[in-house]
């Protein structure tokens, strides 16, 4: 299987619960997916050997340990130039506080979800972002409240 192959409803169906349990032990997985244990297993691995499913972690609320801020930073880049985008790359991957970074089309070039303990903690990392790379504008926008979240992709279990 390649990770273009197109997925048949099984596979899809084992996507659909992992995302929601990646604990489910095999059993329980090859039960609800309508497999038994060992062909579910080898589904499993090919999904993984195909990069299909990319890795299985834990989920945590980041209040409860602390991080309660979550600031979308929008980023005007100073130039296009392909320095600066390594240049760029390189700094918010060595960020831990950085989740997620998308490049964008419209009137920003980058999105970044950043999750910090406190308004220091975010001006701390504004401020070692901005001296690391040169950027034309920073724009921080301030969550009031996580409404909805989750990692589980809308994927379409019926399709064959």
């Amino acid at each position: 299987m390649t990770a273009s192959a197109a997925l048949d409803r099984i596979d899809r169906r084992i996507l659909f619960e992992l995302m929601r349990d990646a604990t489910l032990p095999v059993a329980q997985l090859a039960e609800r997916v309508g497999l038994s244990q060992t062909p579910c297993w080898k589904r499993v691995q090919k999904l993984e050997a195909a990069g299909i499913l990319t890795r299985r972690v834990a989920l945590v609320d980041p209040a409860a340990i602390g991080l309660a801020l979550t600031v979308f930073v929008e980023i005007e880049a100073a130039d296009h130039t392909p320095e600066w985008r390594a240049a760029f790359a390189s700094v918010v991957a060595d960020q831990a506080e950085v989740q997620e970074v998308h490049r964008m089309a419209g009137e920003i070039d980058y999105l970044l979800k950043v999750v910090v303990g406190s308004m220091a903690a975010y001006d701390a990392f504004y401020l070692g972002l901005t001296q690391r790379v040169p950027c034309r504008n920073v724009t921080s926008k301030f969550s009031m409240e996580r409404i909805k979240i989750t990692t589980a992709l809308p994927i379409d279990t019926m399709r064959v």
